[in-house]
């Protein structure tokens, strides 16, 4: 049975099966977006009646594809990990919060586009076209985490504010990662990607 709380002149809804169900719609989506990176990966001619040696180059000449989904896995797997932290935090849920996260799953479904993108094309609008995507995500992660933890609206209230101020500096390495590397691309390409190498240590900073 749903129930409404008031908070601040505030209508807030704290059913249970309210939240599993964003929940479980949220994991549906990055699930999905996971997979749709796999199917990127195709062979770039007809892969029957090669010869050993012919199949052997063309699953070697696509090495960029395995990079890209690889990369695009991490990211979309560590958008994911922090999206079900955040949520065992969160003890209930109004509108805004809904909307939020529709934002944070339409970013996330739309990573596979972009790195197809960059996947066929390495150059510098590609990587600024895949950096900025991220960073999009990354922001609507953090703007949705603002929303529900500013002075406990929708956490547990006994959630210390040093816990909430440390998770929203994780969600910001991130966008703030990949903000640098769209500045580093214009100087190489190579480089701007290079720096992604640089979430992995700075989130663990503030885990």
């Amino acid at each position: 049975m749903q129930t409404k709380t008031h908070k601040k002149s505030k209508t807030f809804f704290d059913n249970e099966i309210g939240l599993e169900r964003l929940v479980f719609f949220s994991d549906a989506v990055f699930a999905i977006a996971i997979t749709l990176l796999a199917l990127e990966i195709r062979l770039p001619v007809e892969a029957t009646n090669l010869t050993d040696k012919q199949l052997l180059a063309n699953l070697f000449a696509i090495w960029p594809k395995y990079l890209s989904f690889i990369i695009s896995f991490l990211v979309i797997g560590n958008f994911w990990i922090a999206h079900h932290r955040r949520f065992s935090l969160i003890t209930r849920y109004d509108n805004r919060l809904l909307l939020l996260n529709l934002l944070v799953l339409m970013s996330i479904a739309f990573i596979p586009f972009p790195t197809s993108v960059i996947s066929e094309n390495g150059n510098r609008t590609a990587t600024i076209f895949y950096a900025s995507s991220i960073t999009l995500t990354g922001l609507f992660s953090a703007l949705l985490w603002q929303y529900a933890s500013w002075e406990n609206r929708l956490i547990d209230e006994h959630v210390d504010k040093g816990v909430a101020r440390r998770n929203l500096l994780s969600i910001l390495i991130t966008p703030a990662v990949f903000i640098l590397s769209i500045g580093l691309t214009f100087i190489n390409p190579d480089l701007g990607k290079f720096s992604w190498l640089l979430t992995a240590p700075a989130a663990l900073m503030f885990r």
